[in-house]
């Protein structure tokens, strides 16, 4: 879920969406993402987060490095651990310079992705990963934090456990400071990082670009993500969660991402929610993520390599347009909407209950009031 961001701070120019501007093609509504683009691919960047051996395997196989060469493509390498074989892959791709992303991670027990329970632990890990570079003189276009909730709530979820999440929601709603707290801390981080000389990158889930549209925190305080700038920002767009929008749901953030993540393109083919992207699906949403970035991230590189589209993608027409029906962008357009008022909404509770309780309580002594004033004596 990491990309390498490119050393021109040209290559993140966002074209403006009247590019693209709703060119009749069967319907009057629909849009047709046109790329004058054929002989400027993109940066594309490849997500690898599988274990060392499953990894070693992979770069193995033939045509998957010179693939990527060929491609003028990075690697954004999860560090699940800091083991001399995982230093033996990263020098692997120094040698054939293949551009690598240092995805900082942390240990299972301590939440995996960075967020603002493990602050704290991110220094301490950044201080390793430090050491453990210069022990194996590993070379890093960027370091990537992955900013998404504990592994630990994702696991709630899936084991069913309402009543231990809600309790760990609860406290976390009522618990601002919080939010700041972790804030000052990545910033201190990503100033570290950056002092040291490295390239900060920054992954985010789409619906933190809907939290600031309504000025709120109640994500942040929920799931414990972290609204924090870095050099760069990648939204995390993945359309194969809801296929049925196409790449609609990319049309509709992408003006708000300096760069965009695509995915996934490798699970069960039975889940609905998490079937992988096939050739058609990723395509397209690749050109319309070009559209606004030239930077691409795709998750992931195992996914790619299996339906064979490191060799189709060297043939690839950047400059051809697509068109995203209409009605995929309505729906877009409305999941946007639903969710920018479940946020205020559940941002602004508490006050909303408050004034409902106080205008309830003026109305009951009111009616109370005008109750007693009747029974006065020389009332009628």
């Amino acid at each position: 879920m990491v990309l390498w961001l490119a050393a021109s701070s040209a290559a993140f120019a966002l074209p403006l969406r009247s590019v693209a501007s709703g060119a009749k093609t069967g319907s009057s509504a629909d849009v047709r993402v046109s790329n004058d683009k054929r002989n400027n691919p993109p940066l594309l960047v490849f997500a690898c987060d599988g274990s060392t051996r499953d990894l070693e395997q992979l770069f193995s196989q033939p045509g998957v490095l010179s693939g990527l060469q060929q491609l003028h493509a990075g690697v954004a390498l999860a560090l699940a651990d800091l083991s001399a074989e995982r230093a033996g892959l990263v020098q692997k791709l120094n040698q054939a310079d293949v551009p690598v992303t240092a995805g900082l991670t942390l240990p299972p027990q301590q939440g995996y992705y960075l967020n603002a329970s493990n602050a704290r632990e991110a220094e301490a890990r950044f201080r390793d990963f430090e050491s453990w570079t210069k022990k194996y003189g590993l070379r890093w276009a960027a370091v990537g934090l992955d900013i998404e909730p504990r592994i630990q709530d994702f696991d709630m979820v899936r084991n069913g456990s309402k009543w231990h999440l809600a309790h760990v929601l609860l406290a976390r709603y009522f618990a601002p400071g919080r939010v700041r707290r972790a804030r000052d801390a990545y910033v201190a981080l990503i100033g570290q990082m950056q002092a040291r000389g490295y390239t900060v990158e920054t992954y985010q889930f789409p619906f933190i670009a809907d939290e600031r549209k309504v000025h709120s925190t109640l994500l942040e305080r929920l799931a414990g993500i972290v609204d924090v700038r870095s050099n760069l920002e990648a939204l995390m767009v993945y359309t194969s969660f809801r296929p049925a929008l196409d790449s609609a749901l990319i049309w509709e953030y992408g003006p708000e991402a300096q760069a965009i993540v695509i995915g996934i393109t490798v699970g069960p083919e039975n889940n609905p929610h998490f079937a992988p992207l096939h050739w058609d699906a990723f395509s397209r949403d690749l050109l319309v993520a070009h559209h606004f970035s030239n930077v691409i991230g795709v998750f992931n590189l195992e996914g790619c390599v299996r339906q064979g589209f490191l060799e189709r993608l060297k043939t690839l027409d950047w400059g051809q347009s697509v068109d995203i029906s209409a009605d995929a962008v309505r729906q877009a357009e409305a999941l946007r909407s639903r969710i920018q008022r479940a946020i205020w909404i559940g941002a602004y509770l508490p006050y909303l209950t408050v004034a409902l309780l106080l205008a309830a309580i003026l109305a009951v002594w009111l009616v109370r009031r005008k109750t007693h004033n009747r029974k006065l004596p020389g009332r009628f």
